[in-house]
């Protein structure tokens, strides 16, 4: 059930809190007998706030679709289930969706020629200050925003990564333009915070959600790192496998 204590020094507004607890109760399917969140009255009780600090709970959660107000019933969860996406030896975005979603789309927000940074250069095996190129992307789902990544590719190996991938809407297919017909996942670290500005801006999300980051690199079958990436998912909207 829903954790009904609210911490007020710990300098992250009432309202956010009680959005994370009523996102994480939706997300256990605590809620699932009725569909509907609990009346305002109950949880400003439950809380121990007034109901002006759960309406602004709700009223953020509306902004991510994941609850909407009926006149005269009260507030009812939308239902939109989580997405299953795999971590495995060979993760690729549009395979693990498998058909899970009708429409998968990938846009290129943004891309640069950059130096290797050191934890940049230790996880792709380069020098620091090596030519990388970066990409900046958004992935969605039937319409949804899922993820949004920033990923870092050798320049000397793969100079028209950015214009492979502008063309073609898959690293996959930009890696076989350049000869790479098959790559791996050598490791994958995963943090869960709450978004920044930022993400919250391209997935489309209210303060306080949470995301899942990743942080992984992939490598050729020779062992040689190809990849590097930081993605940020939507926690409400997708859950991590990882498979074996």
């Amino acid at each position: 059930m829903v954790a009904k204590v609210v911490e007020r020094q710990m300098g992250v507004a009432l309202w956010r809190q009680i959005a994370d607890r009523i996102r994480l109760a939706i997300s256990n399917g605590d809620y699932d007998a009725t569909g509907m969140v609990p009346p305002e009255t109950a949880l400003a009780a439950e809380f121990g706030v007034n109901r002006h600090t759960v309406r602004s709970a709700l009223a953020a959660l509306a902004e991510e679709g994941l609850v909407r107000a009926v006149q005269g019933r009260g507030t009812m969860i939308e239902r939109k289930d989580r997405v299953s996406y795999p971590i495995s030896r060979r993760t690729r975005f549009s395979q693990g969706l498998g058909r899970q979603v009708r429409e998968i789309g990938t846009k290129l927000l943004g891309h640069a020629q950059v130096p290797a940074s050191g934890e940049i250069a230790a996880a792709l095996g380069v020098h620091p200050g090596t030519p990388l190129i970066e990409l900046s992307t958004v992935s969605s789902g039937d319409g949804r925003p899922l993820s949004t990544a920033v990923s870092y590719y050798p320049a000397e190996r793969f100079a028209r990564m950015a214009e492979e991938y502008a063309r073609l809407g898959s690293v996959t297919k930009a890696f076989a333009a350049h000869g790479l017909d098959d790559y791996v996942r050598v490791s994958t670290e995963i943090v869960a915070r709450h978004a920044e500005a930022e993400e919250l801006s391209l997935l489309k999300l209210s303060p306080g959600a949470i995301v899942m980051e990743t942080r992984s690199v992939n490598a050729d079958l020779e062992g040689c790192p190809v990849e590097y990436s930081r993605t940020r998912f939507a926690a409400d909207r997708m859950k991590l496998r990882i498979e074996t």
